[in-house]
């Protein structure tokens, strides 16, 4: 006799209305294809049965869960395709497999979770403090993270608004220079962050959203004088902050507000005299109970592989310049 095993699915970020449909009817499609028993508590699915069928589920949930993510519908004929699918053995699991307990929300292209040591730090963190810096340099996932944290926030109704915002600043560039009005102006610079909303949330939801200023992606200049409640807030690129923006920011929170703040030291494109605010703030809010720093490095490098070896390469080439006296090795961050 095969013993019974349980596998639990967590639901973070899952339109759960969509996925077991409208009076559980997907639910009771998948019920009876299978020998297991599903049960739905809250933001998890739990599974017992016999290992072969349960297996099986867990597939099942991945798939569906990808489809209505990257969708954002699901219906009867969905369902009991993929049914088929992973009954004949042709389901291809949409997602790294992993533990569940780390996945932060079901996006588009699969289950979001952490992916290195420093990046689990960082999402613990998240989950434990109202602030977070989240300080290191490309390819990370620093800015990644942090939108699917906020979108996750958002589907669990835990806030009810994202506000996602970055300074213009890049290289040195002067935004007269560039066409367009001011939000055409500053779009360039808050790209990365529209890049990984599509990744995260269906375009029509996503439009939708912005319309009503459920998400909103402002320019840092847009954030003086307001009072930001019930709200996740994301400051990208905070190492072009100078001190006085960055405390104006982090005074922004109100009632049941989440921030996260990321940037990267080495990548500062402020001039010679203006003090970044990211690198000040590391002094100014040690020890502060709620506030978390959090930093990653070469190790967390999640983009192409040779991103890591570029990196190193720089800060060889940095440290070399610095014992030899060299002065212009901080032109080459």
């Amino acid at each position: 006799m095969n013993s019974s095993i349980t596998r639990t699915i967590p639901l973070k970020g899952a339109d759960q209305l969509i996925l077991l449909g409208f009076h559980d009817e997907h639910l009771h499609l998948i019920e009876k294809a299978f020998p297991a028993s599903v049960v739905v508590r809250g933001e998890l699915i739990s599974i017992t049965g016999e290992e072969k069928p349960v297996h099986a589920l867990e597939r099942l949930f991945t798939e569906l869960l990808f489809l209505v993510n990257r969708n954002g519908r699901l219906d009867g004929h969905d369902v009991r395709t993929v049914i088929n699918m992973i009954k004949a053995g042709q389901g291809k699991v949409s997602s790294e497999s992993g533990n569940g307990s780390t996945v932060i929300l079901y996006g588009k292209k699969g289950v979001i979770r952490p992916r290195s040591a420093g990046q689990t730090a960082y999402v613990t963190a998240v989950n434990q403090n109202d602030i977070v810096f989240a300080i290191g340099p490309a390819g990370t996932g620093k800015t990644y993270l942090a939108v699917a944290q906020a979108v996750a926030r958002l589907r669990e109704k835990a806030v009810s608004r994202i506000i996602l915002t970055r300074p213009a600043i890049e290289a040195g560039e002067s935004l007269g220079y560039l066409p367009g009005d001011l939000m055409e102006k500053v779009d360039p610079y808050l790209r990365p962050l529209t890049d990984a909303l599509f990744d995260m949330i269906p375009s029509e939801q996503l439009q939708k959203y912005v319309e009503r200023k459920i998400i909103e992606i402002v320019p840092l200049a847009y954030m003086r004088g307001r009072t930001l409640n019930d709200a996740f807030v994301i400051l990208d690129e905070a190492q072009n902050t100078s001190t006085g923006q960055m405390k104006m920011f982090l005074t922004r929170l109100g009632i049941n507000a989440r921030a996260i703040v990321t940037g990267d030291t080495t990548q500062i494109d402020l001039s010679e005299q203006v003090t970044s605010g990211l690198v000040q703030i590391q002094e100014v809010l040690l020890n502060i109970e709620g506030i978390a720093f959090v930093y990653l490095d070469k190790t967390d490098v999640v983009r192409h592989r040779l991103v890591k070896d570029i990196i190193e390469a720089y800060e060889q080439f940095q440290n070399h310049s610095c014992s030899t006296g060299d002065q212009s090795a901080d032109e080459t961050v």
